[in-house]
């Protein structure tokens, strides 16, 4: 009960803390929204975006930005590992999302995806 008592205690001085300053951000949190990668696909074209607001974009799925945080956080990733792994995600991701709207205004497409099987088959 005394333990519980202190925890709370220490909860209130900290959130009283944050009250008077800004809130504190992590060094590791700090780092990722200062470093900047100057982007050129899709939404992020011509601009300099932090490596916190793309690992946040639409383009990075939930599960591999919890994991990249992690890794970075832990130590395993470098900052430059996580900014390399973030751009290439996003750049791949655009990539794949201008072939697919490409593809899907081509009436040649579907025939080449039924040329790719057919070869794949006779491959076999």
């Amino acid at each position: 009960l005394t333990a519980v008592r202190t925890s709370n205690k220490d909860t209130v001085s900290a959130a009283g803390e944050k009250d008077d300053d800004s809130p504190k951000e992590e060094p590791w949190e700090k780092a990722l929204k200062t470093t900047v990668i100057d982007m050129e696909v899709g939404e992020f074209r011509g601009h300099k975006v932090s490596v916190w607001d793309l690992l946040h974009s639409k383009y990075i799925p939930e599960e591999n930005r919890k994991e990249l945080l992690e890794l970075y956080q832990g130590g395993v990733l470098t900052l430059e590992q996580v900014k390399t792994v973030v751009s290439t995600i996003v750049t791949k991701a655009e990539a794949a999302r201008a072939e697919h709207a490409a593809n899907a205004n081509s009436p040649k497409a579907e025939s080449r995806v039924t040329e790719a099987e057919h070869t794949d088959l006779q491959e076999d």
